[in-house]
């Protein structure tokens, strides 16, 4: 981890609720995330209600790091800055463990793509903001956009190679 990252540790409120289908017994989302943690833990009943079940996940980093400062920005420009939060199915009385907390879209993109994670997006916290706002401030460069040049193609190399030639030096080698 370079030195200059930070992380930000948050807390994760998540429901469960039954099912509407006859697929799914029940329903799990992510319902907040808090700046602190209440003093209990991690997969603590907190209230049940109307067959509604609200769980302190746990407690989460939120880890900021300067080379992905570009993605930070584009969320906190956003008319409403998010926060995903990644639970993933696990062998726990709960059925799900907290993965991540990520103010990242691209990284939250990623653990969605990979189909067994639960992910939510829930508006930023106010602390969270402020911290990530002074992160961007502080490590954000604007780089140019550079467009890559390829090599002019040579189209007598190919009549220049003997018959027979391996296409690749790798290939004479072996």
């Amino acid at each position: 981890m370079n030195p200059r990252s930070i992380r930000i540790p948050v807390a994760v409120l998540a429901e469960r609720r039954p099912g509407v289908t006859k697929w799914a017994d029940e329903v799990w989302r992510v319902v907040e995330v808090l700046e602190e943690a209440p003093p209990v833990p991690a997969w603590t009943l907190l209230r049940e209600e109307a067959g509604r079940s609200l769980f302190f996940a746990g407690v989460a980093e939120v880890a900021l790091h300067p080379t992905d400062t570009s993605n930070y920005k584009h969320n906190l420009e956003a008319a409403q800055p998010l926060v995903w939060v990644a639970l993933r199915p696990a062998a726990t009385p709960a059925g799900f463990a907290l993965q991540t907390v990520t103010v990242d879209p691209g990284e939250a993109h990623l653990h969605a793509d990979t189909g067994n994670d639960l992910v939510e997006a829930l508006p930023m916290p106010p602390g969270l903001h402020a911290a990530t706002a002074a992160f961007v401030a502080e490590h954000h460069k604007e780089h140019a956009f550079y467009k890559r040049k390829r090599d002019r193609a040579d189209p007598e190399a190919l009549a220049r190679r003997a018959p027979g030639a391996a296409r690749f030096p790798a290939e004479e080698e072996e």
